[in-house]
């Protein structure tokens, strides 16, 4: 029988408790009144830089890491001393996790407040780890997007500001999201409520490594898109991802699972990556 790790707190004066206490101290705000739910987007069908897949590795580990750990990002990777996150986290932070340890560093997130089963910042993957609530008590919030440089900052007792922040604005749906900065480690065993995927890794290795995990999988409704739909919209992106779009579609589909394969397989017909990806 399994024995599901003690939740993790920081501990008083650790750089988690003093970057929280620091958040609550210099901003205001009240508490939201609709359900709060914390995700991480990603990629599950990427590789790490020793080429392992990410799964994989997440499950070995047992944890979800940070860039400044794993060497990857869905955005940008810049976890470097002097690079824009570790500047932008020395600013939000005041300095504050300068010193430390890539592994005592926050990861990142979103709220998931409009709840729609891609996640709360489906720009970053397809797919997310769905945390457990007790999670909120260690987590700091920004918006807009921290590559943004935000000013606004909130704990989970004082979202109400933020959320006026975004309804006010009326973001793009990509941009339509609360940033999260989960202070101290994710344990997948007693952090995270559950891995939600595509269902377009259905039948593949990637299931099979999620299926492999200590938390519980799902699956959402799934993202896809047809080439006419872009083709209807060329000022959303720009004409050269239309020209993408077109180049990566199969009979004028696009789903998370061909965007992948099209890209890293040279164009080979989307059924023979497909059983390759089920195979491997």
């Amino acid at each position: 029988m399994s024995i599901t790790p003690r939740n993790w707190m920081p501990s008083i004066g650790s750089p988690q408790d003093r970057a929280i206490r620091l958040i609550h101290e210099k901003f205001d705000g009240e508490e939201v009144s609709f359900n709060l739910c914390l995700t991480i987007n990603f990629h599950p069908d990427r590789t790490t830089p020793n080429g392992l897949p990410i799964l994989e590795t997440i499950g070995r580990d047992g944890h979800v890491k940070s860039q400044f750990e794993s060497g990857m990002s869905n955005g940008s990777l810049s976890a470097y001393e002097g690079d824009a996150r570790w500047e932008w986290e020395q600013k939000a932070f005041s300095g504050i996790y300068d010193g430390c340890k890539a592994v005592e560093r926050p990861k990142y997130g979103a709220l998931d407040r409009r709840m729609t089963g891609g996640g709360g910042s489906p720009r970053f993957g397809s797919s997310y780890f769905r945390l457990k609530s007790h999670m909120l008590g260690r987590t700091t919030f920004c918006y807009p997007d921290s590559f943004f440089g935000p000013k606004d900052f909130c704990v989970v007792k004082k979202l109400s500001h933020l959320v006026r922040l975004v309804d006010s604005d009326d973001p793009d749906l990509l941009d339509d999201y609360i940033e999260a900065h989960i202070h101290g480690p994710i344990n997948v065993e007693r952090d995270v409520d559950a891995l939600v995927l595509d269902p377009v890794y259905q039948g593949t290795s990637v299931e099979d490594l999620a299926d492999a995990l200590p938390c519980e999988m799902e699956w959402h409704a799934g993202f896809v898109t047809t080439v006419d739909v872009i083709e209807c919209h060329p000022d959303y992106r720009g004409r050269e991802i239309v020209r993408v779009a077109k180049s990566l579609s199969n009979d004028g589909r696009l789903d998370p699972f061909i965007c992948l394969f099209r890209r890293i397989c040279g164009l080979k017909p989307v059924a023979e990556s497909r059983e390759a990806a089920g195979a491997s």
